[in-house]
């Protein structure tokens, strides 16, 4: 199962989403937007992929939180807790290939974990 996550209006998501059509490629995307995101799915994902990637430290919502909550993103809970809140903090796409994750789009790095 393919399921890719991240928010409609990304420019890289819709890149990725271009990318999977172009291939044939059948998904489910999950709208971080409208359907949230649990902690149980953060968890499993930090333990596939550090934090410091999950977290999306260069975008315009990182920029404008507060210092306090910038702080907390630096442990675990934290940052699990932050991602839920502001689920744009959340390096897009997320892409859950048959329970194996990866964050972010390149064309070669996805065309080589397709096997195509």
């Amino acid at each position: 199962m393919i399921t890719l996550y991240g928010i409609p209006n990304c420019t890289t998501v819709k890149k990725a989403r271009q990318w999977l059509a172009d291939n044939g490629i059948d998904y489910i995307f999950h709208d971080f937007k409208k359907q949230g995101i649990d902690a149980e799915r953060l968890q499993a994902w930090a333990a596939q992929v550090p934090l410091a990637k999950l977290v999306n430290r260069q975008g315009t919502t990182w920029r404008a939180l507060p210092d306090e909550a910038k702080a907390a993103a630096d442990t675990p809970d934290g940052a699990i807790a932050l991602m839920r809140e502001q689920t744009s903090v959340i390096k897009r796409p997320v892409l859950d290939l048959d329970g194996k994750v990866g964050v972010g789009f390149s064309e070669a790095d996805w065309t080589e974990r397709f096997g195509l």
